[in-house]
């Protein structure tokens, strides 16, 4: 009985990333209001789309992608959650300084997955460090109540959701077509 080749979950879990990333920070931005939206993304494509890619990776051995995939999944649920459940009357809306620290909290955890990235492809590396300028900055920029801070933060954003969408159309492509149809530099 031969082995079953499993599917690359990582594009998935880059799109539901990559695009949930642009649209937040096109509203951090100044150029949309946070509404459904982003809301309903968070939710459903980076949220539990991330979710299940992570789990994917589990299935692979793929350590480093079921903590990325599953983490990030998560964080957009909780964001979703942080932003509605005042809505729903269920707690009273966020501290801006408290969600300075969750933000900061995040930027952490992903600065220790950017050091994971140093042994995988450049555009992956790009992702993560991108995201953890895009936490830092958000974090601060909570804390500090400078909404300047959270405006260069939202076109970090973009630049991170952007490569994440390029990463994850490469390796659909490269794939899809055995060649480098887009490159995402050399694994080390």
């Amino acid at each position: 009985m031969g082995s079953t080749k499993l599917a690359n979950p990582a594009p998935l879990g880059l799109m539901g990333f990559g695009m949930t990333t642009i649209l937040l920070n096109l509203h951090n931005i100044g150029f949309f209001p946070m509404d459904s939206i982003i809301l309903a993304m968070g939710i459903f494509y980076g949220g539990i789309a991330q979710i299940f890619a992570g789990l994917l990776e589990y299935k692979k051995g793929n350590t480093f992608g079921l903590t990325a995939f599953t983490s990030y999944g998560c964080f957009w649920l909780t964001l979703v959650a942080i932003l509605l459940m005042p809505k729903m009357g269920l707690t009273d809306a966020a501290n801006a300084h408290f969600l300075g620290v969750y933000l900061g909290l995040w930027g952490v955890f992903t600065l220790f997955m950017f050091f994971g990235t140093l042994a995988g492809n450049r555009a992956l590396q790009l992702v993560f460090l991108s995201l953890s300028v895009l936490f830092v900055l958000l974090a601060i920029g909570h804390l500090l109540d400078n909404e300047n801070i959270v405006q260069v933060a939202g076109w970090v954003g973009i630049i991170c959701g952007s490569s994440a969408i390029y990463l994850a159309m490469g390796e659909v492509l490269n794939e899809q077509f055995d060649r480098t149809i887009l490159p995402v530099g050399e694994k080390h």
